[in-house]
Order: C-alpha cells, then structure tokens, then sequence
C-alpha cells in the first residue's frame, strides 16, 4: 500500500513486523551494491548488529541537493532488530526532509572501534554501511513506537518522563524508518 505525503510517495509501515533476516554481503550478481574489496576483512553479522544497536550516532548520506552537491549530517538512530530497520527523527522542514523528498534512496555508516597506526601510516576499525529506502511513519502509533525505541535507547532512566515528552512533542517531528536492502561491515584489526 503507498500513501502520500507532501509530493512524494511513502510506504506506510508497522511497528510489529515479523523479524526478517539481516541482509549481509549477498553476491555481486544479485545485488546492484559493491561487494567488499577485501573479504578478509568482513565484519561478522554478529559484530554489524552490535554496532547498529549500541552505536551513539551515524551518518545520513543523502543523494544530491537542489545545489547540486550530496549531503550528509550525523543523527542519532535506533536499529530495531525486529523489523530489521532503522529509525530517526527530523523536523516537519529542511535540507534532510527536501533531500529525502526528492530520493528516499539513503546510505547510513556507523563506525566502531577505531585507533591511528602512525608507525605503520594506518589504521585499526571497524564500520557498517546500510544501504535502504527512508520512508515517512504514518499513524501516531508508528511515531510512538520509533519515538519510545529513541528514548529507550537514549535516555533509559528517563522512560516515565520520555512518555511525556513524546505525547507533548510528537506532533512537531517526523520519523523515518530505514527500510534495510543491504548492510556490509568491514574491519581491519591487525
């Protein structure tokens, strides 16, 4: 089912899909993604989970801006594993949302551990790159779902008031959810 919203198409989405399986490092043939370079240095899904849960920020990279330049902004997230997807909150208007407009097409990189090797002109890390389509939540039940994993995650000891917060602010944010279509994780630890 596709609703509108603005000029653009949105899927409308549940908050209490069935799980689906992470989408890791299919073959090259099945996909329009890169494979990773270096397959000695893929980061094992186990690992890509983690970094999606437990990460503080990542970053947003959006296609190309009415001026002709891509764009890219740290945003705090959450990963639901449930429905294998992303969620983040924007305002009702800006540079993220006319992007998103334009092309719901979006990149999200979070990075790991990492450490300089000056002596060896390197480094140590660990990073994963989702790749997926941003879609609009449509009811306030999707909103407080995305809204309420945002505080579990952020602000844990602050449930009862997050609540309140949520009831009081909803109505002033968007949430998008990150339909995941490929992930890959790489890292270099030696």
């Amino acid at each position: 089912m596709r609703k509108f919203f603005a000029t653009f198409a949105v899927n409308v989405f549940l908050p209490f899909e069935q799980p689906q399986p992470l989408i890791l490092y299919k073959k090259m043939s099945e996909t329009n993604f890169y494979k990773i370079r270096r397959q000695d240095r893929i980061l094992n899904d186990e690992r890509v989970i983690e970094l999606l849960q437990h990460a503080e920020y990542g970053f947003l990279s959006l296609g190309e801006s009415g001026n002709g330049y891509a764009y890219g902004i740290p945003i705090n997230f959450v990963y639901s594993v449930t429905d294998n997807a992303l969620y983040f909150h924007c305002a009702l208007e800006g540079h993220k949302l006319d992007n998103l407009k334009r092309n719901n097409k979006v990149a999200f990189c979070v990075v790991g551990n990492t450490k300089i090797l000056s002596e060896k002109f390197s480094t140590l890390y660990e990073s994963v790159i989702v790749f997926g389509q941003a879609e609009i939540a449509q009811t306030d039940e999707d909103k407080h779902f995305a809204l309420r994993k945002l505080i579990e995650k952020y602000a844990p000891h602050h449930l009862e008031a997050g609540e309140y917060y949520i009831e009081s602010d909803k109505h002033k944010t968007l949430i998008f959810k990150i339909n995941i279509e490929y992930v890959t994780g790489k890292t270099r630890r030696s």
